[in-house]
C-alpha cells in the first residue's frame, strides 16, 4: 500500500512528487484525475493524499468533500496554481490538512506531507481507544498539587455558608472555583449571581448591589432588584472587591454584619440571606494598609481564604489544559480538533502564561483558528512565545543594553537632541503599561510611578494621549 497518492492532471507535477518522494523512500501512487483515486480509495487508503483543486471530471473540492463524508480523518493537502481566497477558505471548510499554492517549494512540500503521515499515524495509534471527549468535562481542571488543594478546599466548604475570600490572579480562574463552591453547596438549587464590581460606574454600583425604589433619583422610573434580591438563598459572587469605593465597602459591611439592607431612596430594611463569594487579584492586606479598603471589611470577607495558583505554578497542567481547550474551541467551530506535536507542546509549557488559564484559551482558539494543518507544529505557534526569552532578558536588565545600542546607533548616524526624541517615547511606553496594569485608573497608576496623578494627567496631555 502506498503512503501517499498524487492526484494531478498535469503529468510534469507528478513527475516532481514522484522522484521527490522516492529520493525521501516515502512510497507512493500518481493518479491523472479524482475519478481514478476514488475508485482506488474503494480497496485502499494511503496516510495522505496530495490533490490538484482543478482537474477535468470531479474537482479537488469536489473530492475533498467525498473524501472527508466516508474518510474523515484521512489528510487531504489541496494545491492549485489559481490561488485565491474563495479556493483558500473552501479548502478549509471542506476539511483540507493544508493548503498549497503552486508553484511550491519541493523540500516545504515534502515537509508538509510528512505532517500529513505523522498525522494519519497519530489517529492510526488512538482508534479504539477512548478521546477525552468522551467523557464529560470536569468543572475545574487541574492535576498539580497545588490545584489538588484547591478542590480539596471546595469538598471541604461544601457543606458549609461561610463567607469566602478567592485570591489569584486575572484570569487565573476565581469565577469557576466560585461557580464550584455554590453548585456543591445546600444552595445549589438557588440563583448563582455574579457582579465584577470593577466593571460597574461608582455611580450605579450602589443601586445594581441593592436595587432602587421607584423615584430614588432621575431615571428611576420603577423598583428594580439589586444583585442581593436577585440571589436570595442563593449564592452572591462579588468579582474584584478590592476596587469596590469606600462608601459601598461601608454598605456592604452593614449587610454582613447585620443580614439587612435598604434599596436605595428605600426606607423599610431587607433581610438578605445571601452566602457572599468574593474574590480579587490585588493584595487586600496591602489595600488596608493604604486605607483603600475598609479593615473590618476585609476581616468579614476572609473568614474562608483560598489562593488560586497562576498557571506558571502549574505547569503540569498546561497540556491537559490545552488539549480541552482545543477541543472546545473545535467544537464551538464545528472543525476537528488540532493537535500539538511534542515540540509544540513543550514550547507552550515553558511559556509563563501572564494572562494565566484566560490567555491560554485564547492562544488555543487563536490555534484552531489560524495554525496551518491539523497537526500544530512549534513554528506554527504565534510569534509571542518566540519572543518571550528575549522579553525576559529585558526584564533581567539587558534593556539598559538595548538602550546603549541604540545610542549608539544614533551617535554614529549623527542624530542631535535625541534626549528630546527617546524621552517621550519612553515615557509614553511607561505610562501606556502602568495604565493596562490598573485597568486605566491613573491615581493607582501615578502611585506605581512614584507621580502625583496631576503629573500623571499632565504627562498624558503633553504626549497627546487622551484618545489612545
Amino acid at each position: 500500500m502506498s503512503a501517499v497518492w498524487i492526484i494531478d492532471d498535469d503529468r510534469s507535477i507528478r513527475w516532481v512528487f514522484e522522484k521527490a518522494l522516492a529520493r525521501e523512500n516515502i512510497s507512493h501512487a500518481s493518479f491523472a484525475s479524482a475519478t481514478e483515486a476514488l475508485a482506488k480509495l474503494t480497496q485502499e487508503q494511503p496516510q495522505a493524499i496530495v490533490c490538484d483543486i482543478r482537474m477535468p471530471g470531479e474537482s479537488g473540492l469536489q473530492f475533498l468533500d467525498i473524501v472527508k463524508q466516508d474518510w474523515p480523518d484521512l489528510p487531504v493537502i489541496i494545491m492549485t496554481a489559481h490561488s485565491d481566497l474563495d479556493s483558500a477558505v473552501s479548502a478549509f471548510q471542506g476539511g483540507a490538512f493544508e493548503y498549497m499554492p503552486k508553484p511550491f517549494d519541493v523540500d516545504q512540500a515534502i515537509d508538509l506531507i510528512r505532517r500529513a503521515i505523522q498525522e494519519s499515524e497519530r489517529f492510526t495509534n488512538q482508534v479504539g481507544s477512548p478521546t477525552e471527549a468522551a467523557s464529560p468535562a470536569p468543572e475545574i481542571l487541574g492535576q498539580a498539587p497545588a490545584m489538588q488543594d484547591v478542590f480539596r478546599a471546595i469538598g471541604r466548604l461544601s457543606q458549609s455558608a461561610a463567607t469566602v475570600l478567592i485570591t489569584g490572579e486575572s484570569g487565573s480562574g476565581k469565577e469557576l472555583v466560585a461557580r464550584a463552591l455554590h453548585r456543591h453547596s445546600p444552595r445549589s438549587a438557588k440563583p448563582f449571581v455574579a457582579i465584577n464590581t470593577a466593571a460597574i460606574p461608582k455611580d450605579l454600583l450602589e443601586s445594581e448591589l441593592f436595587g432602587h425604589e421607584r423615584g430614588a433619583f432621575t431615571g428611576a422610573d420603577a423598583r428594580r432588584q439589586g444583585r442581593f434580591e436577585q440571589a436570595e438563598n442563593g449564592t452572591l459572587f462579588l468579582d474584584e472587591i478590592g476596587d469596590m469605593p469606600s462608601e459601598l465597602q461601608t454598605r456592604l459591611l452593614r449587610v454582613l454584619s447585620d443580614g439587612f439592607y435598604y434599596r436605595v431612596g428605600g426606607h423599610q430594611p431587607i433581610k438578605a440571606n445571601v452566602r457572599v463569594i468574593a474574590a480579587t487579584h490585588q493584595h487586600l492586606e496591602e489595600r488596608v494598609k493604604q486605607g483603600q479598603f475598609r479593615e473590618d471589611l476585609f476581616h468579614r470577607l476572609n473568614v474562608i481564604r483560598l489562593r488560586l495558583p497562576a498557571l506558571r505554578e502549574r505547569s503540569q497542567d498546561i497540556p491537559l489544559l490545552a488539549r480541552y481547550f482545543l477541543s472546545k474551541s473545535a467544537t464551538e467551530l464545528g472543525i476537528e480538533a488540532k493537535r500539538l506535536t511534542d515540540d509544540a507542546m513543550n514550547k507552550l509549557a515553558a511559556f509563563s502564561f501572564p494572562g494565566n488559564v484566560r490567555q491560554l484559551e485564547n492562544l488555543c482558539h487563536w490555534i484552531t483558528v489560524m495554525a496551518p494543518g491539523a497537526l500544530v507544529q512549534a513554528g506554527d505557534l504565534p510569534p509571542e512565545l518566540s519572543t518571550e526569552a528575549s522579553e525576559v532578558q529585558l526584564r533581567n536588565g539587558d534593556w539598559l543594553s538595548h538602550l546603549g545600542a541604540e545610542m549608539s546607533m544614533r551617535l554614529s548616524r549623527g542624530d542631535s537632541r535625541i534626549l528630546d526624541e527617546i524621552t517621550p517615547a519612553f515615557e509614553r511606553v511607561v505610562i501606556e503599561r502602568a495604565l493596562a496594569h490598573t485597568g486605566g485608573k491613573r491615581i493607582e497608576a501615578a502611585e506605581l510611578l512614584g507621580w502625583g496623578r496631576n503629573t500623571l494627567t499632565r504627562k498624558i496631555q503633553e504626549l497627546g494621549m487622551e484618545h489612545s
